[in-house]
């Protein structure tokens, strides 16, 4: 384990990268990807049960923890690490997507953004060095700039001024980051659906000092075939010796097309909000445990699975909890999309080993869409 950040490529295969992440916490296999911990927890999950999924890092939320507990709070406590129970890496974002998704009466200026809580109504300002200080007393391990995150569709006027104050905000996130032993702070690509916008906020970030580059703004609403493209366009433009993180993404499918793109990081709220509703991610693809063709089904979601929700409870017994809103039917199938998610990078892993990537995205997606009838029965 290493006292620094540092970040190396094992295989390539194509644009695809396999390598590691080395923190004073662990090291973070790559392609990896991050459960979702908003409010310092994996919604329905032990951190446990996290890490035994086979996660290496999970992520918390910095508008989230502001509000409630505090960061002040979490920080007299011991940190994040300490208050949740997950002594691995932590990625913090910045909180700039939920002040202009989720908080009332916003006001931007160059200075920062000053917001209603969605919880209370509270106001509170947040700035580049406002986020930067509450991810410092959270004690996570990788902490990202703060940035304006613009939904698409949008012209390339609003997506141009958004990304440029971004590029600001990176310079002033920088600074006020300073230097944290073992702790990294990450840049993050802006410039909505426009090339000429991505390639220059990519250029302007790799020229800056940061660990690692991340690319926002997109799983936004478009299209998958436009977030491809901006992914084809941006990633050539990212420093190779650096992670590159693609924030907020997504379906598998989206998924294994990024790391075939250069991606070596993700995280998504969707396994985990699938599972408290009854959605199961499997390699037979989605499937909905409360349609009631399930109902006397002995078969559990897939016999193969190293995970005991996915491989030892029937679909009978996981449609009843679901349809019965059992809390119990959240967790289990939480947990097995979590480890579908987990065994999906493992895969995406062993096949940039391998040198046999392509094989492994055409085998995947033909499981998807054969769907369960391949584990039916005689």
């Amino acid at each position: 384990m290493s006292d620094n950040f540092s970040f190396a490529v094992h295989a390539t295969d194509g644009a695809a990268r396999k390598g590691e992440i080395f923190t004073p916490r662990g090291t973070i296999r790559t392609p990896a990807f991050m459960p979702v911990g908003t409010a310092a927890t994996v919604k329905a999950m032990f951190a446990q049960d996290v890490r035994a999924t086979g996660a290496d890092i999970v992520l918390g939320n910095v508008y989230h923890l502001m509000l409630r507990p505090g960061a002040e709070r979490v920080a007299r406590l011991g940190g994040l690490h300490e208050f949740m129970r997950w002594p691995h890496p932590i990625l913090t974002d910045s909180g700039g997507f939920q002040v202009m998704s989720l908080a009332k009466l916003r006001k931007l200026n160059e200075d920062g953004v000053t917001f209603q809580s969605h919880i209370d109504g509270s106001r509170h300002h947040l700035s580049p060095e406002r986020s930067m200080e509450i991810q410092h007393l959270l004690g996570s391990d990788i902490q990202m700039q703060f940035d304006e995150c613009v939904r698409l569709p949008c012209s390339d006027e609003e997506a141009g001024r958004a990304m440029r104050l971004s590029l600001r905000w990176a310079e002033r996130s920088r600074k006020a980051f300073r230097e944290q032993p073992g702790r990294a702070v990450f840049g993050i690509v802006q410039g909505g659906a426009s090339k000429p916008l991505r390639i220059e906020s990519a250029r302007a970030l790799a020229g800056m000092d940061f660990n690692g580059l991340a690319v926002g703004g997109l799983a936004v609403g478009e299209p998958q075939a436009v977030m491809l493209d901006m992914l084809e366009t941006t990633v050539p433009h990212l420093p190779a010796v650096k992670p590159r993180y693609l924030m907020g993404v997504g379906t598998p499918d989206d998924i294994v097309q990024a790391v075939a793109r250069g991606i070596d990081m993700f995280d998504c709220v969707m396994p985990t909000r699938a599972g408290r509703h009854g959605l199961a991610y499997t390699r037979y693809g989605k499937i909905n445990i409360k349609n009631a063709r399930h109902a006397e089904d002995l078969r559990p979601l897939d016999p193969q699975s190293n995970c005991p929700a996915a491989r030892d409870y029937s679909r009978a017994y996981l449609h009843h909890l679901a349809k019965a809103g059992e809390i119990l039917g959240m967790m289990l199938l939480t947990q097995a999309n979590v480890a579908y998610y987990q065994e999906l990078m493992a895969g995406l892993r062993f096949a940039v080993d391998e040198g046999r990537l392509g094989d492994f995205i055409a085998q995947t997606r033909e499981g998807w869409a054969r769907g369960e009838s391949t584990s039916a029965p005689e």
